[in-house]
């Protein structure tokens, strides 16, 4: 084990591992750093090296989220200036809410979930509320689309030829939605990022490998630590882990 992601100092860990052993390496899954890149490359000289499904969808989910929460912000601002020009008429503000009882402010804080997910998971009231959401701002159902039309190139695509061609056409929906509307910047950084990885991200499709339950397991552990409010005695926490998920 190493601690955090220093290139020396994983570096230097993996290569007392045997070069022959390393050699027979044949896939890496990584995240998009650099730093695990040049790792990767220096410690398995023979390995494919495939950026993590589950890092690159993260990737885009952030984006839709960010665009969500802009305008979360804005409606905060406006709601607070109106509140101070209702003060200065010595009147009451108060928000009108919508038909599921959410207001603006409220509409826009619960539907982080749901913008996750797709359609199909969506429980009722999380169609109530997405229906208002994309009614009252289009441009968060854009971003919503993108993503879900991104996970279905995973989803549905077995070979890298096919993957590649629709990888290509999501990129260029994305380029031309976003030239349309500029608010569309946190996707179009997040389509570029891709675009900047995508030989790695697609040798996804190779053997379809994924770190996923690493990265499951590694979430546990984080929820554990932040349920007993952080680690003093690290044995006696790693024996608590092995009991628990042993």
């Amino acid at each position: 084990m190493g601690k955090g992601t220093k290139y020396e100092e994983i570096r230097d860990i993996l290569q007392k591992i045997p070069l022959e052993l390393r050699k027979t390496v044949e896939e890496v899954t990584l995240d998009m750093s650099s730093s695990m890149n040049l790792i990767s490359i220096a410690a398995f000289p023979n390995a494919t090296l495939v950026t993590d499904r589950f890092h690159v969808q993260k990737l885009i989910s952030e984006a839709v989220q960010e665009i969500r929460i802009d305008n979360r912000r804005k409606v905060i601002k406006e709601e607070n200036e109106n509140w101070k020009q209702a003060k200065k008429e010595n009147k009451s503000y108060c928000s009108v809410p919508y038909k599921n009882g959410d207001s603006r402010k409220q509409l826009l804080a619960r539907s982080r979930y749901l913008l996750f997910k797709p359609e199909s998971k969506w429980g009722e009231s999380q169609k109530k509320r997405a229906y208002l959401l994309f009614t009252e701002y289009p441009i968060i159902k854009k971003a919503y689309d993108l993503s879900m039309y991104f996970r279905s190139c995973y989803e549905n695509t077995k070979e890298i030829i096919t993957a590649k061609e629709r990888f290509n056409a999501w990129y260029a929906k994305v380029r031309l939605e976003y030239s349309e509307n500029e608010n569309l910047e946190s996707m179009m950084i997040a389509a570029d990022s891709i675009v900047r990885h995508k030989d790695k991200i697609l040798n996804y499709f190779i053997n379809r490998s994924t770190n996923a339950s690493a990265e499951s397991f590694n979430a546990k552990l984080k929820g554990f630590r932040s349920v007993v409010r952080g680690v003093r005695d690290k044995k006696f926490y790693l024996f608590r882990v092995s009991k628990l998920y042993g």
